[in-house]
């Protein structure tokens, strides 16, 4: 997982759209109350995110003491305890959607890429995100990812190149886009070609570029440029692949599948709070708060 510090302004900024200018269901409780809670998973899935939990509660008060009894990575199914958590109850319920709002979502990536792994299980295929993250989630939703099993893709337009269908389009051609990013940027980068038809396929490994996409290809299409490219060149596998194609595709011998629903339209892993024993230093707080 990452350093926290990196994400502490998007859990501020999670907490004051959701806190606002102060909680005001929790006004009816005396501040002095505290309470034990248990955080457990009503689906079964993969765990991710839990670092981020920890600090959702701590941001809200450095009081709450948090307990995690598993770990990111582990499967869990209906019912398991996730964290054990004590401290102020206000507080614990101010941090509460917001900490299970990070933990599903992550945790739903992470359930969906091991899924997809394990589709592909015994073959030498790779799983592999995309740039299609929610803004300001990038590092998360990939982290998520790698939880999963997955890999990651390039992480933005910085890190690699990737020339596709507009690029091609806006300079003349494969071959042109190539040599025109090879004088800009030198050999050191990395360069990735979408390619849509055979003969695009032959075109870059004739350019010789380092991955080739071979984007919404049939199975059959597939394989024959996997047969062409013959190591050549790293095959990713992209576009409109579905959970029940995954093998087959693999199958034709890709290096990588990349899938942007992984990150793009993922279906949170359902987990919820309750409250355990509610405690008060004195009898006046009883009376004044519950």
């Amino acid at each position: 997982m990452y350093a926290m510090s990196q994400f502490q302004e998007l859990i501020n900024q999670a907490l004051k759209e959701d806190i606002g200018t102060g909680d005001l269901s929790t006004r009816i409780f005396s501040e002095d109350l505290t309470s034990s809670a248990k955080l457990y998973a009503k689906q079964e899935g993969v765990i991710a995110g839990l670092a981020l939990v920890e600090q959702v509660f701590y941001s809200v008060d450095p009081r709450i003491h948090i307990r995690p009894l598993v770990k990111d990575g582990d499967r869990v199914k209906v019912g398991d305890i996730v964290i054990e958590l004590d401290g102020p109850l206000s507080s614990i319920l101010q941090g509460e959607r917001t900490a299970l709002n990070f933990l599903q979502h992550l945790s739903g990536i992470a359930t969906a890429t091991k899924r997809a792994v394990d589709q592909v299980a015994g073959l030498s295929t790779a799983i592999v995100d995309t740039r299609k993250t929610l803004p300001g989630w990038r590092a998360l939703q990939k982290y998520a990812v790698r939880v999963g099993g997955g890999q990651n893709h390039r992480f933005g337009l910085y890190d690699a190149v990737m020339l596709k269908d507009n690029h091609l389009a806006a300079v003349g051609g494969l071959t042109e886009a190539v040599q025109r990013t090879r004088d800009q940027i030198g050999h050191m980068v990395k360069i990735e070609v979408e390619c849509e038809t055979f003969e695009q396929v032959k075109e870059a490994v004739a350019c010789g570029v380092d991955v080739i996409m071979l984007d919404n290809m049939g199975i059959e299409d597939m394989r024959r440029a996997v047969s062409y490219i013959d190591r050549r060149a790293v095959v990713e596998a992209s576009g409109g692949i579905q959970e029940e194609t995954l093998r087959q595709v693999a199958e034709t011998g890709v290096d990588l599948i990349s899938i942007g629903a992984l990150t793009h339209s993922v279906k949170a892993v359902d987990f919820s709070l309750d409250l355990g024993e509610i405690k008060a230093t004195t009898r006046a707080s009883w009376e004044r708060g519950i």
